[in-house]
Parts: structure tokens; C-alpha cells; sequence
């Protein structure tokens, strides 16, 4: 690939750019992408034993584990069979959760992928579409917090939530006389506030809709409801000269948990959840009913959702190395809540990363991308943080502005150099034989696909409706006449529905309905 081509796609100008916020984004997809694949697993083993409670019972695993099967097993066979164990230590701590703050767009997005199966950018739109009906305030918001001033409306707005049916078993849950006020703070409030309802009736609403307005509604209760409490014990006991451990967790009141009654992920400070409800009390001397080693083996981690890809893009300056360009752009990360979505939509849109279930991971165009210019200025996570931190010496008249446009000019004159001199490898050729004259080949372009055979004249654009058909659409089209399923096609009244693009009796391109076969054409 030649410099100008390699300097159109890296820059933005070709209708497979990757820009500035873009070529950052795809890297840390990559790399993830890398990493879960070359990742070899090592197993370890671990040692545990059963106390027996008399009705019920408790497992303490050996705090250490091993990585050398043979000692792991010569451990096991230390322990001596009817044996009993001495309980050295029990600790009882009570922990308060507190609730969720307040969406902003992204942290919408996230639960919206998470609990909904939404992108991103549908549930952008639909939630421009709600506040379009008055239904919530301003979506684009990067604020989880709201003004003392907002809050005064809060407690109607609750009463009348909490009036909907999905919310009927959460009565009792919330105190009005003591609300959490953890979302208020006039100071956090940026441009807008926190996604709210604004008390008005949803009437009329899509499935998808009302889905989302449930989630924003049940958040609004969730962050103004009590901290969620809990009750956290650690066991000791001592076995044959060797120690082991019991952690466990105990809701005592679940608050605001019992809003949406979720599984409840376990935060990274909590201990997991041990097999057995038995209590010890310190000094007992308690019969061990079993023991057992345990193989297991480390995991990658896995490749990014959508959901942990907006998280990652959200918080990736807490991994810049310069402490104040790190502060700078702490709140910032990868665009904005308003424009991430767009970010990878775009991605997906010039097929440099793919869907693979609910992961996303790149396509091979996107790998060459990703290995020509990781290393390169354009994909520099952190000159983000610079920037920021220079803006705020300027406003703070630390630094005068012509120093920040001389810097701003010197990063252009490098990047572009970088990019002129990239050589980008070839893609590999994809020909297909033309399904409809039988001999020519079809030649894809970067807008259209044709055959060229002169007397064929079969030519399908990129552009299809309101999609724009990447080289899979294509390859699939002309192999086995029929695309895969195409998500988010607009109808004449704005209605998404989903369909396969394939080829009628004339080759002309029609939609094929999942449910029945039959398209509509389209020219």
C-alpha cells in the first residue's frame, strides 16, 4: 500500500479512515485481542477441607495454592482421615454498599449492553428518542450527579416511579425522610446533569423503549435508596500444622439491591463466596467430614464487550504515565459519552473489528492497521492527557498559548512524516467468479463492487439503504447470493427491523425477511 493511500486511511480523508480517536480505540481492542490469544494457561492446584457443623457444614480452602502438582499432592496426603481442626480465629465485619450513582450516557450504555444486549449506539438513539418525548432529561450528559436544586424535585419524581408495576415490590425500600444524596453535588455537575425522568407518564412506548426508560427510572430509585448492608466473616482453623481460610458474605438488608434484585457481581475487594452456611465459634474443636485438592488453571482476560469496551475507553487515562497529564484527563478517557458510541460504530462500519457473540474483536484489516501504527504518535493514548494538561496551564496563565500551538504544530509535522513514510501491507486479493454471467470477475472498490466482464454490467454498491455493506457483506452476497442477517434497517416510518440482503431473479438487490424469505425490492 502506498504512502498516499496509507496517509487517507490513517488521517480520516478515504471512506475507510480511522482517526485520531479511532486508531486508539481499535489499539486497545487489539491488544486485548492479542493478549487472550497468545495467553498460555498455567494450572495450580488447591488444597480444602470440610467441617462438619452438625446440620450443616462449611469448606476452608489453604490460603496458598501450588503450582507443583507433586506438592500439591504430597500436602494431601499430610492430612490425617477423621482428623479434627482447631477454628484459631472468627471475624464478623459489617460493610454498607452504597448504591450506584446516577447515569450519565455512558454508564447507560454499559447496563444497556449488559442487561438489554444494546450497542451503544442504539441505545443513544434511544435515548434522544425519549428525551425527544419529554420522558428524561438531556442524554448526552458525562455527569452522574445533579444540583441541589434539581433534587428538590426528586422526591415526586420517585413517588412516581415507584407508582409503575415493574416497581411495585420495591415499596418500603426507600426512605423519603432519609434520601441517599450521594448523586448531589452541585460541584460534579458538569454541562448537563445526571440522566432523570422527568415525572411525565411513558405512554405509547417500543419494547426497546420502555426498556431503557425502566432501566433510567429503577437507577433513579436504586441511587437515592439506602446502602445496601452487609455482614462479612472470616474463619481460621489449623489442620495437621497447616492453616486454611473460610470468607464469606451475608446481606443482612439488601437496600438498594432489592430494587432490580440482581445476581450480584462480586467487587474486587469482597471475598468469594465459600460452599457451606456452618459458624464456628472461636477454640472449637470441629471434625473435618472431608478434604479434597482442587486442579484449576488461569484465565486471559477475555476480549472486550461493548460494555467493557465504553468502561476501558471511559478510564484510559488512569494508565498514563505523567501524573498531572494523567489527572488532567482522568474524567476524559477516549472521546466523550456523546461521541464513543460513533467511535465504534465507525470502527464496525469500515470492518476493521467484527462481533464475535457478545465480544468484540478485530478483523484482519483491523490487525494491519493495528501493527503499523501502534507504535506511532497518531495512536498515543496519552498525548490526550498532554493536551489537557497544557489547556489547563494556559487557562491557569502558567503558559502562554503559542507555546501550546508551537507543540500542536511540531505533532502534526511528526505524524505526518510517521504516516508518509508507512507502508501498510497489502490485502489479500478476494475475486469472485460473477454469479451472473458465469465468467467475469468481480472487482471490489472502496464504494462499489462490479464484474469486469464489459458486456455483464453487474454493479452493487456499498451503500444500501441506510447500511453500508462491508467486504463480508459482500463476500457472503457473492458466494452464496444472501448476506447474514443485517441488523438495523429503517423503514419508510423510521421502524429498525433487521433483514438479509440477496439478489432477485434479476440480480437486482432486495431485503429477505428472517421470519418468511420474502424481500421487498430495492433499487
Amino acid at each position: 500500500m502506498n504512502a498516499s493511500r496509507a496517509l487517507a486511511i490513517v488521517s480520516g480523508s478515504s471512506n475507510n479512515s480511522i482517526g485520531r480517536v479511532q486508531t486508539p480505540t481499535l489499539a486497545m481492542i487489539c491488544s486485548r485481542y492479542r493478549e487472550n490469544r497468545s495467553f498460555v494457561s498455567t494450572p495450580y492446584w488447591q488444597l480444602h477441607v470440610t467441617l462438619n457443623g452438625g446440620t450443616s457444614h462449611r469448606r476452608f480452602f489453604h490460603p496458598a495454592t501450588f503450582d507443583d502438582r507433586q506438592k500439591a499432592e504430597a500436602a494431601y496426603r499430610s492430612l490425617s482421615p477423621d482428623s479434627s481442626a482447631t477454628v484459631t480465629k472468627v471475624e464478623r465485619r459489617k460493610s454498607l454498599q452504597q448504591p450506584p450513582l446516577l447515569y450519565d450516557l455512558t454508564a447507560l450504555q454499559k447496563d444497556c449492553n449488559v442487561h438489554l444486549d444494546l450497542p451503544a449506539a442504539k441505545t443513544l438513539d434511544i435515548a434522544q428518542s425519549l428525551y425527544e418525548k419529554k420522558l428524561i432529561s438531556y442524554p448526552r450528559t458525562g455527569s452522574r450527579y445533579i444540583p441541589h436544586d434539581v433534587m428538590a424535585c426528586v422526591p415526586g419524581l420517585l413517588e412516581r416511579i415507584m407508582a409503575m408495576p415493574e416497581f411495585a415490590t420495591s415499596a418500603g425500600i426507600l426512605d423519603f425522610a432519609r434520601l441517599n444524596t450521594r448523586s448531589v453535588d452541585d460541584r460534579k455537575v458538569t454541562d448537563h446533569h445526571a440522566l432523570i425522568t422527568t415525572g411525565i407518564a411513558p405512554e405509547g412506548l417500543s419494547e426497546a423503549e420502555e426498556a431503557v426508560y425502566t432501566l433510567i427510572a429503577g437507577r433513579m430509585l436504586e441511587a437515592f435508596s439506602p446502602c445496601c448492608e452487609k455482614e462479612l466473616i472470616l474463619m481460621e482453623c489449623r489442620l495437621d500444622n497447616m492453616d486454611f481460610r473460610s470468607k464469606s458474605s451475608l446481606v443482612v438488608s439488601p437496600g438498594w439491591r432489592g430494587i432490580f434484585c440482581r445476581k450480584e457481581d462480586r467487587q474486587d475487594d469482597e471475598p468469594e463466596t465459600d460452599e457451606g452456611t456452618a459458624v464456628f465459634a472461636e477454640g472449637d474443636t470441629v471434625p473435618v467430614s472431608g478434604f479434597g485438592l482442587s486442579q484449576k488453571k488461569t484465565v486471559p482476560r477475555p476480549p472486550y464487550t461493548e460494555a467493557t469496551l465504553l468502561a476501558a475507553m471511559e478510564t484510559c487515562g488512569r494508565e498514563i504515565a505523567d501524573e498531572q497529564a494523567r489527572e488532567a484527563v482522568k474524567e476524559l478517557g477516549i472521546g466523550t459519552p456523546a461521541t464513543r458510541a460513533a467511535i465504534i460504530t465507525t470502527l464496525f462500519k469500515r470492518d476493521y473489528i467484527a462481533r464475535s457473540g457478545k465480544s468484540i474483536v478485530p478483523t484482519e484489516k483491523g490487525l494491519h492497521i493495528y501493527d503499523a501504527v501502534k507504535d506511532m504518535l497518531v495512536a498515543d493514548v496519552s498525548l490526550t492527557g498532554s493536551w489537557e494538561k497544557t489547556l489547563l496551564q494556559i487557562e491557569r496563565h502558567t503558559l502562554g498559548p503559542d507555546t501550546f500551538m508551537a507543540s500542536i504544530t511540531d505533532y502534526t509535522c511528526k505524524a505526518t512524516r510517521e504516516i508518509l513514510n508507512l507502508s501498510l501491507p497489502a490485502a489479500a486479493a478476494r475475486t469472485f467468479t460473477c454469479p451472473k454471467c458465469k465468467t467475469g470477475h468481480i472487482i471490489v472498490r472502496e464504494k462499489s463492487a462490479r464484474c469486469d466482464n464489459k458486456g455483464c454490467g453487474l454493479t452493487v454498491y456499498r451503500r444500501f439503504l441506510n447500511k453500508e455493506l462491508t467486504d463480508q457483506h459482500l463476500e457472503q452476497l457473492f458466494s452464496s447470493g444472501s448476506t447474514r442477517l443485517i441488523k438495523g434497517f429503517k423503514g419508510k416510518k423510521g421502524v429498525a427491523f433487521d433483514a438479509s440482503v440477496t439478489f432477485d431473479a434479476g440480480f437486482t438487490l432486495t431485503l429477505s425477511s428472517p421470519k418468511n424469505g420474502n424481500g421487498r425490492k430495492r433499487k
